[in-house]
């Protein structure tokens, strides 16, 4: 079951910029705002080969004194956009495992964006583990509430996940979400495929001509 806390917000742009700590609760993981001292933590996953393989430019790895720099941009994003990246921790010893959460493209360059700059904004849902945590269906499960706390608390109605086509592992923890391939793009990232999520309100699942893209926030708003 999961457990939203701490919902206070600021109506902003159509979503909402948090307030306080946002903690998202599951079975087996705690899902937290990230902090600069995840830094060590996070170099588990950014500096390994295997896990950045289908991630970022060219698949590159991160060098581990960037980093930091990673975790800051997470909390830009914060910032910037009223949502972003969660650092998930195991609930029964605080590991960190990784970050999952979402992230605004624009559809004109298919690139990394914010609400407002984005001219046609689309939020993907993401994640990331360290190796060491594959297989055990963490990615699932975290991926599983913060698309409930997007559809829920933020009142998304549209969200999609942008993944490799070579990137097997991910695409299957896209179809156990329910997510079906939808388009074939080019990122500034490289090719990838477009994985569409169901929305379910009440009983009624909406189509994909109903769901709505997410707004461009205006500025000074």
């Amino acid at each position: 079951m999961i457990e939203a806390m701490a919902r206070s917000y600021e109506e902003l742009g159509g979503l909402s910029r948090p307030r306080k700590t946002i903690r998202i609760e599951t079975d087996r993981l705690v899902l937290r705002l990230p902090r600069l001292e995840d830094t060590p933590a996070a170099a588990e996953h950014l500096t390994d080969p295997e896990v950045m393989r289908f991630i970022g430019i060219g698949g590159q790895t991160v060098p581990r004194e960037a980093c930091v720099e990673v975790v800051r941009k997470w909390l830009d994003r914060w910032q910037a956009n009223g949502f972003g990246q969660f650092a998930v921790e195991r609930r029964e010893d605080g590991r960190f495992l990784g970050r999952c959460g979402l992230l605004v493209w624009d559809r004109v360059g298919w690139c990394p964006s914010t609400l407002l700059e984005a001219a046609e904004p689309e939020i993907e849902l993401g994640w990331t583990l360290a190796r060491e945590h594959w297989g055990r269906g963490y990615a699932t499960e975290a991926a599983s509430a913060v698309r409930q706390w997007a559809f829920g608390d933020l009142a998304l109605e549209r969200l999609i996940s942008i993944i490799h086509p070579d990137n097997l592992a991910s695409q299957r923890v896209a179809l156990r979400l329910g997510a079906q391939p939808d388009e074939v793009i080019e990122t500034t990232h490289g090719p990838a495929v477009v994985w569409l999520h169901p929305l379910s309100v009440g009983s009624t699942e909406l189509t994909k001509e109903r769901r709505r893209r997410p707004r461009r926030r205006r500025s000074g708003t």
